[in-house]
């Protein structure tokens, strides 16, 4: 059981993490570019541009590590070996 406990973790803490750092890429991304709402179509074009690298990789980092320690805390509960039976 102690190696299938380790790639399940593994597992559960990857595939959460990857999941978690798209979802906050996106959610960080739409909160920027409402900076860029009220501007002319072109200056909101290069204020989108200017905007969507950094809140991709503040978004993605963040969600990366809070979906990796989440899954890997869940994969623990899931997998975790009760010794009272």
């Amino acid at each position: 059981m102690p190696k299938n406990r380790i790639l399940i973790c593994t597992f559960l803490a990857l595939s959460s993490g990857f999941f978690c750092a798209y979802i906050s890429g996106q959610v960080t991304l739409m909160l920027r570019s409402q900076r860029c709402q009220n501007q002319p179509w072109l200056l909101n074009q290069m204020c989108n541009a200017w905007e969507t690298p950094g809140a991709m990789w503040q978004g993605s980092t963040t969600g990366l590590w809070t979906g990796t320690v989440l899954g890997a805390f869940v994969g623990g509960l899931v997998t975790r070996q009760n010794f009272n039976s």
